[in-house]
């Protein structure tokens, strides 16, 4: 059987998945010799505690425990860490990716796949037995059954409001309105207006929301206190931060962080 290219620390392999558990040192080891990079096999990455930022192309995906990304074959992307990481990725040759999403996404991990997974990592990576060939399907089906989970913060492609993007994700506290930010770039506020939801499918007050939630991931991760991150996202108070975390992710900054 012909090897599989493999990627950054994933050797070339003889079967048509590998799957690695990975602590955050092994993380950073595979965002440090990858960087941002493409391969012809498909991969999901997952976090089973702490939290994974990765790039695609125009979009920043938050990737928290229990969640996974979906990356498909020949789609550039880097990755990388936050916190207490601990977390798993999945190489699958393109074979076993038809049916699976032509575009990244964000997806809820079932413990079905966890468990695969985690038996997939087991595996020796030098050969390949035909009995694994049945598990190998379980997951190429159980990845195609995964509900979405919208994790992304797509980034526009126009230079003026691509400045104002970055400086809003460096800088989230930043209490500049929607036309201070227009003339800081050099257009009109009516044209931020227009164009940001014509390029990313958020209102620009939509955009900078979610901007600023997928920092507090990252700062949660790293147990930051949650009054802490409230301030250093420009919340008014931490009760606001409190209620606009909850209603984008369903608890409060406290329990996601467990």
């Amino acid at each position: 059987m012909a090897l599989t290219s493999g990627s950054g620390s994933f050797p070339a392999f003889p079967g048509p998945l590998v799957a690695r558990v990975w602590s955050k040192r092994d993380a950073e080891r595979e965002a440090r010799m990858a960087g941002v990079h493409s391969h012809d096999e498909g991969q999901l990455c997952g976090a089973i505690d702490g939290l994974l930022t990765v790039r695609t192309g125009a979009t920043l995906w938050a990737v928290p425990a229990v969640h996974a990304i979906w990356i498909p074959p020949r789609c550039e992307h880097g990755i990388d860490p936050h916190g207490r990481f601990d977390g798993w990725a999945l190489l699958m040759r393109e074979d076993l990716c038809a049916g699976l999403p032509e575009e990244p996404c964000t997806v809820r991990v079932s413990g079905l796949l966890m468990e695969a997974v985690k038996r997939a990592a087991s595996w020796d990576q030098e050969s390949w037995e035909r009995r694994r060939d049945p598990l190998a399907a379980v997951i190429a089906a159980e990845i195609r059954e995964l509900p979405e989970a919208p994790l992304g913060l797509p980034m526009p492609t126009d230079p003026r409001l691509l400045k104002v993007a970055r400086a809003l994700l460096d800088e989230p506290a930043d209490r500049r309105d929607q036309s201070e930010w227009a003339c800081w770039a050099g257009l009109s506020a009516r044209t931020l207006s227009r164009r940001f939801p014509q390029e990313t499918g958020l209102s620009f007050q939509r955009w900078r929301q979610r901007a600023r939630l997928l920092r507090a991931l990252e700062r949660l991760a790293n147990d930051t206190p949650v009054t802490t991150v409230a301030l250093e996202l420009g919340y008014d108070n931490v009760s606001a931060f409190i209620a606009a975390f909850r209603d984008r992710f369903g608890v409060t900054p406290g329990k996601w962080r467990g």
